[in-house]
């Protein structure tokens, strides 16, 4: 069985290292993988696949920095030609970016099975290139591996129970990650105070809306004067808050880390604040309570549970529930699965024909 996985994005990575690992372990499976080059940058892209032991990209594809149509179409083009060429029996995807996207519609139009990761997660706002990207890709999909049981609820409301797919509650491959990865964490290199709070903040409708952004480094810094904030400072966020004028001074402002540097600022800290999907979810495979910086979120499992809380942007929101909130601390449930999501898509990949 021959897959291509499409992957462009540090989450996908993560994720990627740990069903790439397994399929190579498969004697029934040859693994294609495709770098988009979507979020390419050597701190935050190929540290990652020599970090975690991905074979290097078999294809690099060199599309990013372009809008969202002018991304997706120049991927489309360059996948549809790798597609072709290798005649694969399925196109796995991952999440929801343009590179997810991308890849699934290619797959459908040249009528090569797809498989999503991650599949069935709303969070209900369409202006997030996100969702219209995740709703796209589960219309198109064979196979939907769903993280959470409220991800399949959301497929069953849809009415994907009647159409021509297979619904798997797979559980989390990140969940799967962090239990096997937790141990390889490494310490970066920085000086740290004994508690501090750990940070990251990327999404465009925090990064592109000035008003927005100045709202939450007012928060960081308030925060900061009595606990240290520690912020892997993303490009796109970096170059905002030059063109804003935004004073970084008071915080610890830190290059992208690695994936196992980013588990050990994870394993250390006091809290999270982040407008991160995925960092929602490891802090509380890790046992910390989550800040959210958004107004909604695709993970409503760890709100309606009191593990996260969603603060949007506002200063005096974040404040309050940085300092008063009453976070769930009783990490005993298995929301995201028991850590054989793996097992569970090789699976459903290698008898698909007798599910």
């Amino acid at each position: 069985m021959k897959i291509i996985t499409i992957l462009g994005a540090r989450p996908q990575f993560v994720k990627a290292g740990t069903v790439s690992r397994a399929f190579r372990e498969h004697i029934e499976i040859e693994e294609i993988i495709v770098h988009t080059g979507q979020h390419y940058d050597v701190n935050m892209s190929d540290v990652f696949f020599d970090q975690m032991k991905i074979p290097k990209p078999d294809y690099f594809l060199g599309v990013k920095g372009k809008s969202h149509a002018s991304m997706t179409g120049q991927m489309m083009e360059k996948i549809e030609e790798v597609v072709i060429k290798e005649n694969p029996d399925w196109v796995l995807v991952y999440g929801d970016t343009n590179s997810t996207l991308a890849g699934a519609i290619v797959a459908s139009k040249l009528n090569i099975k797809l498989a999503h990761v991650e599949a069935g997660l709303r969070s209900y706002n369409a202006r997030m290139p996100e969702e219209i990207n995740r709703i796209i890709t589960d219309r198109l999909s064979s196979l939907l591996f769903c993280p959470t049981k409220k991800a399949i609820e959301n497929l069953e409301l849809e009415g994907y129970n009647q159409m021509p797919c297979t619904i798997v509650n797979t559980g989390d491959v990140m969940k799967d990650g962090a239990d096997f990865y937790f141990k390889l964490a490494q310490k970066p290199v920085l000086k740290l105070k004994r508690k501090y709070i750990l940070c990251t903040l990327h999404r465009a409708e925090n990064t592109d809306n000035k008003n927005k952004l100045l709202s939450i480094f007012k928060a960081l810094d308030q925060i900061n004067e009595d606990t240290q904030i520690i912020l892997p400072i993303h490009p796109r966020t970096l170059k905002k808050c030059k063109e804003y004028n935004i004073d970084l001074s008071k915080l610890t402002i830190i290059d992208p880390v690695g994936y196992f540097e980013m588990i050990w600022l994870i394993k250390n800290c006091n809290m999270i604040i982040t407008d991160s999907g995925g960092l929602q979810k490891e802090s509380y495979f890790f046992s910390k309570s989550c800040v959210v910086l958004r107004e909604e979120t695709e993970w409503v499992e760890l709100i309606d549970a009191n593990f996260n809380v969603l603060v949007g942007a506002d200063t005096e929101n974040i404040l309050e529930k940085v300092i008063n909130y009453k976070f769930n601390k009783k990490f005993t449930s298995n929301l995201y699965g028991t850590g054989d999501a793996t097992n569970k898509i090789i699976e459903s990949l290698t008898n698909y024909n007798q599910l």
